[in-house]
């Protein structure tokens, strides 16, 4: 299976036998991205706009330009950076809000079968370590992966080529022999540079919103679309 970047809404099948490490985001791939966009985009401007005497659209106008500016860079993902920079309690009130955490359609499927197989399956997501404390708190993330990381234990995230070189030191694999599964393709850009061969990208990763039309990744739906060949859990 030979993924390449394409204008292409379509993927071949998945033959996992030509694999050996199967790496996997989390939020928008695993888990709806309703939920982070919803948070960031509503729950935290109302919580600053509150402490600020702003109403909500004030506060998001405000906000919008300060969280533009770290887009792409590790504060972005960052629960200190923003809390200092907002002078908000991030995780407290992330913990007390985690009724939307939730998984994205036949994610828990999909991990169950991958691992029932010979795969080396590991998380890496950009989400600071207390995030993902919270998420697997929520949800029994943990129970699937060989491995969980975050990029924040590498001081980089996924953008940056550091971290690829941080994460196959700590966990050698083959990048012709891995696929990496990330709803942002941007990201998915520096595990191409890096040179891992097979890369896929979601088509819908946050369900309040309708799906891409295009992508430059081959992508899926739901991964009912490159189970096939996985072994069958009861």
């Amino acid at each position: 299976m030979a993924l390449t970047v394409a204008n292409s809404l379509q993927v071949e099948q998945v033959d996992w036998s030509q694999l050996d490490t199967v790496l996997l985001d989390m939020d928008g791939t695993l888990l709806d991205l309703a939920f982070d966009n919803h948070f960031w985009g509503t729950v935290i401007p109302e919580q600053w706009g509150h402490r600020n005497g702003l109403d909500l659209p004030s506060s998001q106008q405000h906000l919008a330009p300060i969280f533009t500016n770290e887009q792409g860079k590790l504060n972005w993902y960052c629960l200190d950076f923003w809390g200092e920079t907002l002078k908000l309690d991030i995780p407290s009130i992330k913990a007390n809000y985690t009724d939307g955490i939730r998984w994205r359609p036949q994610a828990e499927t999909f991990l169950s079968r991958l691992k029932a197989s010979h795969l080396d399956v590991v998380l890496i997501t950009n989400a600071h370590p207390v995030t993902l404390e919270i998420k697997a708190a929520r949800l029994p993330l943990a129970k699937w992966f060989n491995k969980m990381v975050s990029s924040h234990s590498y001081g980089a995230p996924k953008e940056t080529q550091a971290f690829w070189t941080e994460l196959s030191a700590e966990r050698p694999f083959n990048p012709n022999r891995t696929l990496f599964v990330d709803d942002a393709e941007h990201v998915l850009d520096s595990a191409n540079a890096f040179g891992i061969s097979h890369l896929i990208t979601l088509r819908q990763p946050d369900s309040s919103l309708p799906p891409r039309n295009s992508t430059r990744y081959p992508s899926i739906h739901h991964f009912e679309e490159i189970m096939q060949g996985l072994p069958t859990v009861d």
